[in-house]
Formats: structure tokens, sequence, C-alpha cells
């Protein structure tokens, strides 16, 4: 009888077990959401499609100009959206709202410090080239900590930690 009671037990557990997981699934499951607006996932990463762009306080024209925006291919973290209207998060942190038309799907990052582009992932590649903190880059694919970068005609690798705009931290959202 104790051993039918242990077994029975040890089932409870492992369920409870799962049960946690099931929870856990669903919770990072909800940090993605699809936007009604444009059905494309939030938060997500976009660029500034211009070289002159406001960003505003709020979601019309009548709101007052907090900052102009003067970097083409700035990558902008797309954080809520309304209609024709993105608020976003820019790489100091600040939050402003932008017309749609203003951000593009272009994939970009900012390299954050000093860094050496790779020809291959990894620390022990040979360098191609140094890259100061500021350069806005085109993003390609990341794997394993590292993405590939093009900036002109070079392309190669740079640690995924020393770019912002690749990955989504939705911790603060």
């Amino acid at each position: 009888m104790t051993a039918f009671f242990s077994r029975l037990l040890l089932c409870f557990a492992l369920l409870g077990g799962l049960g946690a997981l099931a929870v856990e699934a669903r919770q990072e499951a909800q940090t993605i959401k699809i936007s009604r607006f444009s059905g494309k996932p939030l938060p997500r990463f976009e660029s500034l499609r211009y070289s002159a762009v406001h960003g505003r306080q709020g979601p019309n024209l009548d709101h007052p100009i907090l900052w102009r925006y003067e970097r083409e291919g700035l990558p902008m973290l797309v954080v809520r959206e309304t209609h024709g209207w993105r608020r976003v998060r820019d790489p100091d942190g600040d939050e402003v709202w932008m017309q749609a038309r203003m951000l593009s799907a272009n994939r970009t990052a900012l390299i954050t410090r000093d860094v050496e582009l790779k020809r291959r992932p990894g620390v022990d590649s040979p360098a191609r080239a140094r890259l100061k903190p500021g350069v806005i880059v085109e993003l390609g694919e990341c794997d394993q900590g590292w993405c590939e970068i093009e900036i002109g005609r070079d392309n190669g690798w740079v640690a995924k930690s020393d770019l912002w705009g690749a990955e989504i931290a939705t911790g603060k959202l």
C-alpha cells in the first residue's frame, strides 16, 4: 500500500512540473503580440527610411516634435502602433511617435563599441576591419551569438552583444 501512495505522489509531482512548464511556455508566447494595425509582431525592429525624421510626443501632427533624427537607416524598436503611427524606442532609450511611412522594414543594427569585423563567426577568426561605435550596418542572419553584417562592400561577423538592433528584449515593454 505504501508503494502505491509513493507512486501516486510521484505522478502528481511529475504532472505539477509539466503544468509549470506549460505556464512558462504560455508566458513566453505572450511576449510577442501581433498588431491589429499592421499585422506585424510587436515589438520589432525597423529602420529610419529618410535622413530627417521627426519624433513627436503623440500620434498626430498636432503634437510637438521632441526629436529630429538625422540618420537614415538608424534602427528603431517599434513598441506600439496606431493607424499610420508607430511608437518607437531609439538606441538611447527615448520613445517618440513617428509616422509609419518614415520607417522601413530593412534590418539594420548599430555598433555599440569598438569591434573587429570577423571573417567567420568566432573569437579566433581573423579580422577584416575595425568598426567604431555608432556605425550603422545592414543586419543579416544571427546564430549562436554572432550576426552577419554588411557595411558598404565589406561583410563579416560581429558578436550579437555588440549590436543594438539585433535582439529584442521585451522585459521592459
